[in-house]
Protein backbone atom coordinates (compact mmCIF):
# COMPACT_ATOMS: atom_id res chain seq x y z
CA UNK A 1 0.00 0.00 0.00
CA UNK A 2 1.10 3.68 -0.91
CA UNK A 3 1.72 5.93 1.67
CA UNK A 4 -0.87 8.59 1.70
CA UNK A 5 1.69 11.49 0.12
CA UNK A 6 2.31 9.51 -2.69
CA UNK A 7 0.87 10.09 -5.83
CA UNK A 8 0.38 8.47 -8.74
CA UNK A 9 -0.48 9.79 -12.40
CA UNK A 10 -2.33 8.07 -15.31
CA UNK A 11 -1.52 9.87 -18.53
CA UNK A 12 -3.83 8.33 -21.59
CA UNK A 13 -6.52 7.33 -18.68
CA UNK A 14 -9.52 7.11 -20.72
CA UNK A 15 -7.76 4.83 -23.38
CA UNK A 16 -8.73 0.97 -23.20
CA UNK A 17 -6.11 0.24 -21.08
CA UNK A 18 -6.28 3.29 -19.22
CA UNK A 19 -9.69 3.23 -18.21
CA UNK A 20 -9.20 -0.62 -16.35
CA UNK A 21 -6.16 0.42 -14.63
CA UNK A 22 -7.37 3.61 -12.54
CA UNK A 23 -10.09 1.55 -10.94
CA UNK A 24 -7.55 -1.03 -9.54
CA UNK A 25 -5.13 1.88 -8.53
CA UNK A 26 -7.89 3.18 -6.68
CA UNK A 27 -8.41 0.02 -5.13
CA UNK A 28 -4.50 -0.70 -3.65
CA UNK A 29 -3.73 2.69 -3.64
CA UNK A 30 -6.72 5.02 -2.26
CA UNK A 31 -8.85 7.54 -4.34
CA UNK A 32 -6.94 10.35 -2.65
CA UNK A 33 -3.31 9.52 -4.55
CA UNK A 34 -4.93 8.69 -8.20
CA UNK A 35 -4.48 11.78 -10.66
CA UNK A 36 -5.67 10.93 -14.24
CA UNK A 37 -5.13 13.38 -17.72
CA UNK A 38 -5.86 12.87 -21.20
CA UNK A 39 -6.13 14.79 -24.08
CA UNK A 40 -9.87 14.38 -23.86
CA UNK A 41 -10.49 13.90 -20.39
CA UNK A 42 -14.04 13.78 -18.70
CA UNK A 43 -15.32 12.83 -15.22
CA UNK A 44 -16.14 9.69 -15.36
CA UNK A 45 -13.45 8.42 -13.55
CA UNK A 46 -12.59 7.45 -9.95
CA UNK A 47 -9.61 9.22 -9.43
CA UNK A 48 -8.98 12.15 -7.05
CA UNK A 49 -8.44 14.88 -9.78
CA UNK A 50 -9.34 15.08 -13.90
CA UNK A 51 -5.96 16.83 -15.67
CA UNK A 52 -6.19 18.41 -19.36
CA UNK A 53 -2.56 16.97 -20.68
CA UNK A 54 -1.36 17.02 -24.28
CA UNK A 55 1.84 14.90 -23.44
CA UNK A 56 3.86 16.79 -26.17
CA UNK A 57 3.35 19.96 -24.10
CA UNK A 58 6.27 19.63 -21.74
CA UNK A 59 5.28 22.33 -20.19
CA UNK A 60 2.14 21.63 -19.40
CA UNK A 61 3.71 18.19 -18.08
CA UNK A 62 5.38 19.81 -15.81
CA UNK A 63 2.92 22.04 -14.08
CA UNK A 64 0.45 18.60 -13.35
CA UNK A 65 3.68 17.16 -11.98
CA UNK A 66 4.29 19.77 -9.81
CA UNK A 67 1.15 20.91 -8.76
CA UNK A 68 0.45 16.90 -7.38
CA UNK A 69 3.68 16.59 -6.16
CA UNK A 70 3.48 13.38 -8.69
CA UNK A 71 5.79 10.04 -7.40
CA UNK A 72 5.08 7.25 -9.83
CA UNK A 73 3.98 7.61 -13.56
CA UNK A 74 1.33 4.90 -15.26
CA UNK A 75 2.68 6.97 -19.20
CA UNK A 76 -0.27 5.48 -21.39
CA UNK A 77 -0.83 7.92 -24.25
CA UNK A 78 0.05 6.77 -27.44
CA UNK A 79 -1.05 6.22 -31.63
CA UNK A 80 -1.64 2.81 -31.84
CA UNK A 81 -0.63 0.34 -34.88
CA UNK A 82 -3.36 1.23 -37.56
CA UNK A 83 -3.69 4.83 -36.45
CA UNK A 84 -0.18 5.03 -36.29
CA UNK A 85 -0.33 4.24 -40.54
CA UNK A 86 -2.94 6.55 -41.14
CA UNK A 87 -1.35 9.30 -39.62
CA UNK A 88 2.94 8.45 -38.96
CA UNK A 89 4.17 12.03 -38.50
CA UNK A 90 1.97 12.29 -35.28
CA UNK A 91 2.55 8.90 -34.38
CA UNK A 92 6.06 9.84 -34.13
CA UNK A 93 5.41 13.05 -32.26
CA UNK A 94 2.82 11.79 -30.25
CA UNK A 95 4.73 8.44 -28.66
CA UNK A 96 8.17 9.72 -29.11
CA UNK A 97 8.09 13.52 -28.20
CA UNK A 98 5.56 12.18 -25.28
CA UNK A 99 7.97 9.45 -24.18
CA UNK A 100 10.77 11.90 -23.98
CA UNK A 101 8.92 14.53 -21.72
CA UNK A 102 8.01 12.04 -19.30
CA UNK A 103 11.68 10.51 -18.80
CA UNK A 104 13.17 14.04 -19.04
CA UNK A 105 10.76 15.59 -16.26
CA UNK A 106 11.15 11.84 -14.35
CA UNK A 107 14.71 12.73 -13.96
CA UNK A 108 14.18 16.84 -13.46
CA UNK A 109 11.25 15.81 -10.52
CA UNK A 110 13.22 12.91 -8.89
CA UNK A 111 9.89 10.86 -10.00
CA UNK A 112 10.51 7.31 -8.17
CA UNK A 113 8.90 5.17 -10.65
CA UNK A 114 7.60 5.26 -13.76
CA UNK A 115 5.32 2.44 -16.11
CA UNK A 116 5.49 2.72 -19.95
CA UNK A 117 3.43 0.32 -22.38
CA UNK A 118 5.82 -1.76 -25.25
CA UNK A 119 3.98 -3.96 -27.51
CA UNK A 120 5.03 -6.87 -29.58
CA UNK A 121 4.85 -4.30 -32.64
CA UNK A 122 8.65 -4.31 -31.69
CA UNK A 123 8.82 -7.46 -33.44
CA UNK A 124 9.27 -7.73 -37.44
CA UNK A 125 9.34 -10.02 -40.47
CA UNK A 126 12.43 -11.79 -39.62
CA UNK A 127 11.92 -11.53 -35.53
CA UNK A 128 11.30 -15.79 -35.11
CA UNK A 129 7.64 -16.16 -35.48
CA UNK A 130 6.88 -19.05 -33.07
CA UNK A 131 8.23 -17.93 -29.21
CA UNK A 132 9.42 -15.16 -29.84
CA UNK A 133 12.17 -14.82 -27.49
CA UNK A 134 13.36 -11.78 -25.32
CA UNK A 135 15.99 -11.19 -27.32
CA UNK A 136 16.33 -11.82 -30.60
CA UNK A 137 16.21 -9.53 -33.86
CA UNK A 138 13.92 -6.52 -33.62
CA UNK A 139 12.95 -4.92 -37.05
CA UNK A 140 9.73 -3.54 -36.90
CA UNK A 141 8.03 -2.56 -40.26
CA UNK A 142 5.25 -0.27 -38.82
CA UNK A 143 5.72 3.36 -37.63
CA UNK A 144 3.57 2.17 -34.13
CA UNK A 145 6.80 -0.48 -33.56
CA UNK A 146 9.41 1.72 -34.69
CA UNK A 147 8.35 4.22 -31.93
CA UNK A 148 7.89 1.42 -29.82
CA UNK A 149 11.31 -0.43 -30.36
CA UNK A 150 13.14 3.27 -29.99
CA UNK A 151 10.80 4.10 -26.49
CA UNK A 152 12.49 0.62 -24.96
CA UNK A 153 15.73 1.88 -25.78
CA UNK A 154 14.97 5.36 -24.16
CA UNK A 155 14.07 3.66 -21.58
CA UNK A 156 16.68 1.34 -20.78
CA UNK A 157 19.47 4.48 -21.45
CA UNK A 158 17.27 6.59 -18.61
CA UNK A 159 17.77 3.89 -16.55
CA UNK A 160 21.21 3.22 -16.90
CA UNK A 161 22.05 6.92 -17.38
CA UNK A 162 20.27 8.52 -14.94
CA UNK A 163 18.92 5.72 -12.68
CA UNK A 164 15.51 6.61 -13.25
CA UNK A 165 13.18 3.36 -12.42
CA UNK A 166 11.32 2.31 -15.62
CA UNK A 167 9.42 -0.33 -15.96
CA UNK A 168 7.75 -2.01 -19.40
CA UNK A 169 5.81 -4.79 -20.84
CA UNK A 170 5.27 -5.67 -24.44
CA UNK A 171 1.73 -6.69 -24.27
CA UNK A 172 0.42 -8.66 -26.86
CA UNK A 173 -3.48 -7.84 -28.13
CA UNK A 174 -5.46 -6.54 -25.22
CA UNK A 175 -9.15 -7.44 -25.09
CA UNK A 176 -11.41 -5.98 -22.49
CA UNK A 177 -15.30 -4.63 -22.64
CA UNK A 178 -15.44 -1.84 -20.41
CA UNK A 179 -13.92 1.02 -23.36
CA UNK A 180 -13.67 0.31 -26.96
CA UNK A 181 -10.56 0.11 -29.16
CA UNK A 182 -8.18 2.43 -30.17
CA UNK A 183 -7.08 1.88 -33.73
CA UNK A 184 -4.92 -1.17 -33.00
CA UNK A 185 -4.17 -4.37 -35.52
CA UNK A 186 -5.68 -6.66 -32.82
CA UNK A 187 -8.70 -4.54 -32.48
CA UNK A 188 -10.70 -7.42 -34.05
CA UNK A 189 -10.54 -9.67 -31.19
CA UNK A 190 -12.64 -7.26 -29.28
CA UNK A 191 -14.89 -6.21 -32.65
CA UNK A 192 -15.76 -9.72 -33.24
CA UNK A 193 -17.46 -9.80 -30.12
CA UNK A 194 -19.73 -6.64 -29.92
CA UNK A 195 -20.40 -8.05 -34.13
CA UNK A 196 -21.45 -11.50 -32.48
CA UNK A 197 -23.90 -10.23 -29.86
CA UNK A 198 -25.66 -7.53 -31.70
CA UNK A 199 -25.33 -8.27 -35.20
CA UNK A 200 -24.26 -12.38 -35.24
CA UNK A 201 -22.07 -11.72 -38.41
CA UNK A 202 -18.60 -10.25 -38.59
CA UNK A 203 -16.29 -8.75 -41.68
CA UNK A 204 -12.92 -9.78 -40.03
CA UNK A 205 -10.01 -7.29 -40.93
CA UNK A 206 -7.16 -10.08 -41.14
CA UNK A 207 -6.91 -13.57 -42.60
CA UNK A 208 -8.89 -16.79 -40.92
CA UNK A 209 -5.14 -17.69 -39.91
CA UNK A 210 -3.39 -14.78 -39.00
CA UNK A 211 -2.48 -16.23 -35.56
CA UNK A 212 -1.21 -13.24 -33.11
CA UNK A 213 -0.13 -13.85 -28.98
CA UNK A 214 -2.99 -11.78 -27.10
CA UNK A 215 -4.61 -11.48 -23.40
CA UNK A 216 -7.57 -10.76 -21.27
CA UNK A 217 -7.69 -7.13 -20.00
CA UNK A 218 -7.80 -7.96 -16.24
CA UNK A 219 -4.65 -10.17 -16.84
CA UNK A 220 -3.22 -7.30 -18.22
CA UNK A 221 -3.74 -5.08 -15.38
CA UNK A 222 -2.48 -7.09 -12.97
CA UNK A 223 0.37 -7.75 -14.86
CA UNK A 224 1.17 -4.26 -14.94
CA UNK A 225 1.05 -3.90 -11.48
CA UNK A 226 2.62 -6.71 -10.71
CA UNK A 227 5.47 -5.28 -12.44
CA UNK A 228 4.95 -2.27 -10.65
CA UNK A 229 5.42 -3.79 -7.05
CA UNK A 230 7.71 -5.80 -7.83
CA UNK A 231 11.24 -4.78 -5.98
CA UNK A 232 13.85 -3.09 -7.76
CA UNK A 233 16.60 -6.12 -7.47
CA UNK A 234 13.85 -8.65 -9.30
CA UNK A 235 13.83 -6.51 -12.86
CA UNK A 236 16.79 -7.33 -15.08
CA UNK A 237 15.21 -5.79 -18.07
CA UNK A 238 15.05 -2.17 -18.58
CA UNK A 239 13.93 -2.26 -22.39
CA UNK A 240 10.47 -4.19 -22.02
CA UNK A 241 9.36 -7.58 -20.53
CA UNK A 242 8.26 -10.14 -22.88
CA UNK A 243 4.58 -11.29 -21.77
CA UNK A 244 1.75 -13.52 -22.89
CA UNK A 245 -1.29 -15.46 -21.92
CA UNK A 246 -2.54 -17.25 -25.24
CA UNK A 247 -2.39 -17.11 -29.03
CA UNK A 248 -5.17 -17.38 -31.57
CA UNK A 249 -6.35 -16.87 -34.74
CA UNK A 250 -10.18 -15.35 -35.90
CA UNK A 251 -10.81 -18.40 -37.42
CA UNK A 252 -10.24 -19.74 -33.71
CA UNK A 253 -11.84 -17.02 -31.66
CA UNK A 254 -15.25 -17.42 -34.14
CA UNK A 255 -15.24 -21.24 -32.97
CA UNK A 256 -15.43 -20.10 -29.31
CA UNK A 257 -17.90 -17.71 -30.17
CA UNK A 258 -20.10 -20.36 -31.81
CA UNK A 259 -20.47 -21.95 -28.58
CA UNK A 260 -22.97 -19.33 -27.11
CA UNK A 261 -23.93 -17.92 -30.48
CA UNK A 262 -24.69 -20.80 -33.13
CA UNK A 263 -26.11 -19.11 -36.06
CA UNK A 264 -22.73 -16.54 -35.88
CA UNK A 265 -20.86 -16.05 -38.97
CA UNK A 266 -17.16 -14.50 -39.38
CA UNK A 267 -16.24 -13.52 -42.71
CA UNK A 268 -12.67 -12.04 -43.60
CA UNK A 269 -11.88 -9.38 -45.82
CA UNK A 270 -8.07 -8.47 -45.05
CA UNK A 271 -7.26 -4.77 -45.09
CA UNK A 272 -3.89 -3.10 -44.61
CA UNK A 273 -3.99 -3.71 -41.40
CA UNK A 274 -3.16 -7.70 -42.48
CA UNK A 275 0.09 -6.88 -43.33
CA UNK A 276 1.11 -5.17 -40.33
CA UNK A 277 -0.38 -8.63 -38.46
CA UNK A 278 2.22 -10.60 -40.98
CA UNK A 279 5.08 -8.76 -39.44
CA UNK A 280 4.45 -9.97 -36.21
CA UNK A 281 4.97 -12.93 -33.63
CA UNK A 282 2.20 -16.08 -33.35
CA UNK A 283 3.73 -16.76 -30.29
CA UNK A 284 5.77 -15.11 -27.06
CA UNK A 285 8.45 -16.31 -24.98
CA UNK A 286 7.96 -14.50 -21.73
CA UNK A 287 9.47 -17.28 -19.62
CA UNK A 288 12.06 -14.43 -18.08
CA UNK A 289 8.84 -11.69 -16.71
CA UNK A 290 8.05 -15.43 -15.04
CA UNK A 291 11.58 -16.21 -13.54
CA UNK A 292 11.42 -12.47 -12.43
CA UNK A 293 8.48 -11.05 -10.66
CA UNK A 294 6.67 -14.36 -10.78
CA UNK A 295 4.16 -13.32 -13.77
CA UNK A 296 1.52 -16.27 -14.57
CA UNK A 297 -1.79 -15.79 -17.07
CA UNK A 298 -5.30 -16.63 -14.94
CA UNK A 299 -7.05 -16.74 -17.96
CA UNK A 300 -7.53 -18.51 -21.23
CA UNK A 301 -9.32 -18.39 -24.74
CA UNK A 302 -12.12 -20.33 -23.76
CA UNK A 303 -12.60 -18.68 -20.20
CA UNK A 304 -12.08 -15.15 -21.50
CA UNK A 305 -14.44 -15.82 -24.11
CA UNK A 306 -17.64 -16.94 -21.54
CA UNK A 307 -16.81 -14.00 -19.31
CA UNK A 308 -16.58 -11.60 -22.71
CA UNK A 309 -19.87 -12.86 -23.93
CA UNK A 310 -21.96 -12.70 -20.23
CA UNK A 311 -20.03 -8.88 -19.65
CA UNK A 312 -21.00 -7.47 -23.37
CA UNK A 313 -24.24 -8.73 -23.48
CA UNK A 314 -25.22 -7.23 -19.98
CA UNK A 315 -23.77 -4.12 -21.33
CA UNK A 316 -25.54 -4.03 -24.48
CA UNK A 317 -28.56 -5.68 -23.07
CA UNK A 318 -29.06 -8.98 -24.57
CA UNK A 319 -29.53 -12.65 -24.65
CA UNK A 320 -26.81 -14.77 -25.23
CA UNK A 321 -27.01 -19.15 -24.49
CA UNK A 322 -24.73 -19.38 -21.47
CA UNK A 323 -22.77 -23.13 -21.20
Amino acid sequence: MASTDTKILVIGAFGQLGSELVPELVKIYGRQNIIVADIYPNNNTLAASVEELDVVNKKQLEEILRKHSIAQIYHLAALLSASGEQHPQLAWEVNMQGLLNVLDLGVQLGIEKIFWPSSIAVFGPNSPKVKTPQLCIMDPTSIYGITKLAGERLCEYYHYRYGLDVRSLRYPGLIGYNAMPGGGTTDYALHIFYEAISKKSYACFLKEDARLPMMYMPDAIRATIELMQAPVENITVRTSYNLSAFDFTPAEIATEIKKYIPDFKCTFAPDFRQKIAESWPNSIDDSIARRDWGWQEKYTLSTMTAEMIQKISEKENMVVKQI
